[in-house]
């Protein structure tokens, strides 16, 4: 056996490295961000943590206790310029303070961002008042993440749910349910909220954003864009919705 010589080069993400904490269950954000992130020098590295296969307010607070393992799991030789945690009603119940903080107790990174804290960003660069609100969720779950709103000082309108349970399934709503859900929840709204990173949102938000006139954000969407404003990560041509352009 005969010993090579090799040399370094520098980490792959050239333009920026991205840390993302996604749920087991979730089958939808890692594939968004994959479309939404092209560059082949913008790094994506996703640890996953336990979720149960039904989202309630109780497997929300079983995986509190598992997030800075879990962000502990992304690659240390890695400088994170963002890390995300990649759910929306979870940063509602735990609190979005309590998410940063015990994220960065398990990675080093400037900047912790989660769909939430993501949404009221968007919301406030796009200068909207009143919003129409899409979700997945069972009422218990659904009335906080309307509440956070509310408290962040926006007027809430039409609140749409499907009231799943079921992680798998909130993955398999087809796109012509959830745009039907948006057209009811956009009635004197400014803008559409599409909540949940496992909805599959993506293929809905141009279509939408034409057909009623106004802003149509979900959590995958806005959260690359709070990521890629933070870091300069370029986003794909096509990233779409108009809080991207």
């Amino acid at each position: 056996m005969k010993q090579a010589g090799f040399d370094l080069t520098g980490p792959i993400g050239a333009k920026a490295t991205l840390g993302l904490v996604v749920l087991q269950a979730d089958e939808t954000l890692e594939q968004d961000f994959r479309r939404l992130f092209t560059d082949r020098d913008v790094a994506i590295y996703v640890s996953r943590i336990p979720s149960g296969d039904e989202l309630s307010a109780s497997s929300i607070a079983a995986m509190e206790t598992e997030l800075t393992r879990a962000a502990g799991l992304l690659p240390r030789a890695a400088r994170f310029d963002a890390v995300g945690y990649g759910c929306t009603s979870g940063t509602t119940l735990i609190g979005a303070e309590a998410v940063a903080r015990m994220l960065r107790q398990g990675v080093e990174t400037p900047m912790v961002t989660d769909p939430l804290t993501a949404a009221l960003a968007a919301l406030k660069a796009l200068g909207v008042k009143r919003l129409g609100l899409v979700t997945p969720y069972v009422e218990s779950i659904a009335a906080p993440v309307r509440d956070a709103f509310l408290a962040a000082g926006f007027e809430v309108g039409e609140v749409l749910t499907f009231g799943e349970e079921v992680e798998a399934r909130v993955a398999r709503i087809a796109p012509a349910s959830i745009m039907a859900a948006a057209r009811d929840a956009a009635r004197g709204a400014d803008a559409v909220f599409l909540s949940c990173t496992n909805l599959r949102t993506l293929d809905v938000i141009d279509v939408l954003e034409a057909e009623l006139g106004i802003p149509v954000l979900s959590s995958n969407q806005v959260l690359a864009w709070h990521m890629a404003e933070a870091t300069g990560a370029p986003l794909a041509g096509d990233a779409p919705g108009r809080v991207l352009i």
